[in-house]
């Protein structure tokens, strides 16, 4: 099939599944993209819930979805938008199309966790009587404590199902369609934050820079349509965009969106829903003269969190992951090595580089970081000041480290470091820096010497050479930042230039955007374990919901090519949960496939397998 008409039937079956939320938006008086996302995955979620209640299919979660879209058509018929659209979006939007016609390019092949969200997706596609477990590696696991409500997978299966296309094709291109939504929910948390559209341009150019140029091949938004990336890069976005305009708003509507945001960050990927509450908490605190207005606002954003969080908690609890011994801590410090700095068991802190390897924006930021108590009394600069304060001190501090690491999980606290407001600081840095034009080729040059010195390091479990000093600068400055601007900025404040410094921001990023374009290739233009086409034409035999025994690495593929059930699969892509045992099976298959425990397929109920190449039936 053509590219082309493969991306015409992916943005045509996207747009029909988000159009309910752009009727639910504008039947509540709002023109946000922000809003419009969030109310769209809301009605998903609403239709699926039904689904997964009363055990039906893709087919009538899309007649749900009908009916939540006519009925919000319906709702705004009687109310007038009274809420002007935000001049510049139709510029972002331009721009993310040719982005995502560009990141069509570089999409690869599926490897690595897209294989673990296709073989989900394409179970909610394929098969019916659907519940919750359905979409689990084994026929008798458990749950998986991140995605035990497969929010962005049911998203995902309704493109799917409505384009037609096969469930590997939307996981591996549904970025290409998502990119000017991302573009535009980024420039819509700039414009909110600062209230203004260049600052809006300052944030999405460094966001940009630092997620997609720096590690070129497309960075992380060739992965925008797996869950991970989605919640980063469009729901965190969505949520501090709705979170900022609330607070000027003070509507009911813009609260629900609120809540609408975090719950289904919190659903989508748990643990990234605490990051980003973190630092707007810290805002509150900073800005706590205004509580009237904001506790409202992080009350609706925490509300649905901490609920979703309390419905995960057993689940969670389950994880070996989130209550390890002394062995598996141990274990778990040796993993990450070299992003920590260990001095014994229960005392460890994240690697400082880590947070400064991300290249020249993130660099950059956290340099100008201490310039926001320039504009303390803004309100960009407490979410600045505050929001580096906080998530640093839980990074560097050891005590909070570790205290932090035992309620969200070794593997998940590292990923801290990626929340801080690196955007936010550096559009506002530029924008108290350029009073003068000067600021134009001096932002070009430094682009050109942080990209040739300190490009980044986008290595897994590496913690790059950027130097440490720089973190720790930004934490020192933005704690004194606080002190001082309390205490000389709070009356007076140096006013920002925003289209200036939009235009530095973008020439800054030019160098890193050059490089991005010398290295646009695919990361992985194949994949080196796929399965064989004849092992693909002999899956075709075997039912639905069946369960195959055969190597993990086998059993990995044929999950995302088939709706089947496995007996064994590579333990890191797997819910390490008592009901799972992963490390157990993998064991069990081992010794099946070596003959010395014929009995281990029955046991799980496997009546398929797969050896030397080839699948065949069980018998007996």
């Amino acid at each position: 099939m053509s590219p082309v008409w493969e991306y015409l039937r992916l943005v045509g079956a996207t747009v029909v599944v988000l159009l309910p939320g752009v009727l639910i938006a504008r039947a509540a008086g709002s023109r946000s993209t922000a809003a419009a996302f969030v109310f769209g995955l809301a009605a998903v979620f609403a239709a699926w819930a039904v689904v997964f209640t009363v055990h039906g299919d893709v087919t009538l979660a899309l007649w749900l979805l009908a009916a939540i879209g006519a009925v919000a058509f319906l709702a705004g018929l009687r109310r007038p938008l009274s809420v002007p659209r935000p001049r510049g979006g139709a510029l972002v939007f331009v721009g993310g199309v040719a982005l995502g016609i560009a990141l069509w390019h570089v999409a690869g092949a599926p490897t690595g966790d897209g294989l673990f969200h296709l073989a989900r997706v394409r179970k909610l596609v394929e098969l019916g009587d659907l519940h919750l477990r359905t979409v689990d590696e084994f026929k008798n696991g458990g749950l998986h404590p991140g995605y035990a409500f497969p929010l962005w997978h049911a998203f995902e299966a309704m493109v799917a199902k409505i384009s037609g296309l096969d469930s590997a094709v939307v996981v591996n291109h549904e970025e290409s369609v998502l990119a000017p939504i991302a573009s535009l929910l980024v420039w819509e948390s700039g414009l909110a934050v600062f209230d203004s559209v260049a600052a809006g341009l300052s944030v999405l150019a460094g966001q940009l820079g630092l997620y997609v140029f720096a590690a070129g091949h497309g960075g992380s938004w060739t992965s925008l349509a797996l869950p991970a990336t989605a919640s980063k890069q469009m729901l965190v976005p969505a949520a501090v965009a709705l979170f900022f305009l609330c607070l000027e708003a003070r509507t009911w509507a813009l609260a629900i969106a609120v809540a609408a945001a975090f719950g289904e960050l919190t659903l989508v990927h748990a643990t990234y829903a605490v990051f980003a509450l973190i630092p707007l908490g810290a805002f509150v605190l900073v800005r706590i003269g205004e509580w009237r207005a904001a506790a409202p606002a992080l009350g609706a954003a925490a509300v649905p969190a901490l609920g979703a969080l309390l419905w995960l908690r057993p689940l969670a609890n389950e994880s070996l992951g989130h209550n390890p011994t002394p062995a598996a801590l141990a274990a778990g410090l040796q993993k990450y090595a070299l992003e920590l700095q260990v001095f014994s068991q229960h005392r460890f802190r994240i690697e400082p580089s880590v947070v400064s390897r991300s290249g020249p924006v993130a660099m950059a930021a956290l340099v100008l970081v201490p310039l926001a108590a320039l504009a303390f009394r803004r309100r960009w600069s407490a979410y600045v000041l505050g929001g580096s304060a906080a998530l640093l001190a839980i990074l560097l501090v050891p005590t909070l480290f570790v205290h932090f690491t035992d309620f969200v999980s070794l593997s998940q606290s590292r990923r801290a470091a990626g929340f801080l407001p690196f955007t936010f600081a550096f559009a506002g840095g530029l924008a108290l820096l350029a009073r003068s034009w000067l600021v134009l080729p001096a932002a070009l040059v430094a682009g050109i010497v942080l990209e040739r010195r300190w490009p980044g390091d986008f290595g897994y479990g590496t913690a790059g050479d950027a130097p440490d000093l720089i973190t720790w600068f930004a934490f020192v400055g933005a704690v004194a930042g606080l002190v001082a601007g309390a205490i000389f900025f709070r009356r007076r404040w140096i006013p920002e230039r925003h289209a200036v410094a939009a235009i530095a921001a973008g020439l800054f990023v030019l160098p890193i955007a050059v490089h991005a374009g010398r290295h646009w290739t695919p990361l992985s233009s194949r994949d080196p374990n796929a399965l064989s086409p004849a092992l693909l034409r002999e899956l075709k035999r075997v039912p639905p919901r069946a369960v195959i025994i055969a190597t993990p690495q086998i059993s990995y593929h044929l999950l995302a090519a088939a709706p089947v059930y496995v007996v064994a699969a590579p333990p890191v892509h797997v819910a390490n949960t008592k009901a799972n045992m992963p490390y157990q099976r993998v064991k069990a298959v081992e010794a099946w496939l070596a003959g010395r425990a014929p009995g281990v397929a029955r046991r799980y109920g496997a009546t398929w397998a797969v050896r030397k190449g080839h699948l065949y039936r069980l018998q007996g």
